[in-house]
């Protein structure tokens, strides 16, 4: 039967999970699909149990990329699949709950949909895969990745972080060929392949259930490569919020002269936008400068004047500030967006 659902499954010495994540997929029943299984270099034993799942399954297709990285293992992958569905995994999590025939319903449901995402469940184990507490940090991370859910949801926090679980999304082929297919980067592959695809306009959603157990173990890209650290993902939001603002052709004012808004504004300039008012509530920063530019009380911003890029830091103070601005009549995503 010919798939509607192609997996793109890339892995790198893998052999101690990838037959459970292998087995999560292959468990669902309502969707034709197959597995593209791509060794990106492997030196343990992964490439063979692949081969045994192979040998059993004729739905598993196995490839071997001989290390080229993630982003050019996918893009063999896909090119390889035959699916009009591209769905992700990753070799050591857990695929539950009929991820797959729910994201495929959603999709079929909704033709203005490009990407779906599910809501994950975050567990930890060691190098020996003993289970392990999963971090404060990464718990409030899903916690906010979790709360969203809607298009509307992934267009407002696009810029606060990524709103997508990689290995939990599935998209249309089309989609991801529209806006150049997976492609390296200075920072990370997946949050800068959301961002091309919100600045192309595609709508992403999630399904509303838990569809992955998404693991984090000791010596994860998550928490190793550099491509996925503070500064680099700051720099892929300058780069994509600084062409989004120069479009709308307003002078920018960023709220939030501490840390979280000055770092961001420096990625602004980076990019050739050049914030000209900070906008804080502390009255020891009110009437002084940051980066060559005033720093002013809220009560001075104008309504259509200004691109307003809100970024704070404090825990509830994006929500205090969002309620602020609607009562005074800014719209998200026409007068401000949020970024951090």
């Amino acid at each position: 039967m010919h798939p509607l659902v192609s997996v793109l499954l890339p892995y790198r010495n893998a052999g101690r999970t990838v037959e459970e994540a292998l087995g999560s997929v292959l468990s669902e029943r309502g969707v034709p699909l197959e597995v593209v299984a791509v060794d990106d270099g492997s030196t343990d034993d992964g490439p063979e149990v692949v081969a045994g799942a192979a040998a059993r399954d004729a739905r598993v297709v196995p490839v071997a990329s001989g290390g080229v990285g993630i982003a050019r293992a996918l893009s063999q992958a896909a090119s390889v699949a035959r699916g009009e569905l591209l769905a992700r995994m990753d070799a050591d999590d857990v695929s539950v709950n009929e991820r797959l025939r729910r994201q495929a319903e959603a999709l079929r449901e909704d033709a203005g949909l490009g990407v779906v995402g599910a809501r994950v469940e975050a567990f930890a184990t060691g190098a020996e895969g003993e289970a392990r507490e999963v971090g404060e940090g990464m718990r409030r991370y899903v916690d906010w990745l979790n709360g969203i859910v809607t298009p509307e949801d992934h267009a407002r926090e696009m810029f606060v972080e990524s709103p997508l679980c990689h290995p939990s999304v599935m998209m249309r082929r089309e989609v991801l060929a529209s806006v150049g297919g997976f492609q390296e980067t200075r920072w990370a592959e997946d949050y800068d392949l959301w961002l091309r695809m919100a600045a192309a306009g595609v709508r992403m959603a999630k399904i509303p259930e838990v569809g992955l157990r998404w693991r984090h173990q000791t010596g994860r890209a998550t928490f190793s490569d550099p491509r996925y650290a503070i500064a680099r993902f700051l720099e892929a939001k300058g780069h994509y919020l600084a062409a989004r603002l120069r479009k709308e052709g307003r002078r920018v004012a960023v709220w939030g002269a501490g840390r979280t808004g000055r770092r961001l504004a420096a990625a602004l300039r980076e990019n050739g936008v050049f914030p000209c008012l900070f906008v804080d509530i502390d009255p020891r920063k009110i009437g002084r400068s940051v980066q060559g530019a005033p720093i002013v009380e809220p009560g001075r911003l104008e309504r259509g004047v200004y691109a307003l890029v809100v970024a704070v830091g404090a825990r509830g103070a994006r929500a205090l500030i969002r309620e602020h601005l609607g009562s005074a009549g800014f719209t998200e995503g026409e007068d401000y967006v949020c970024a951090s």
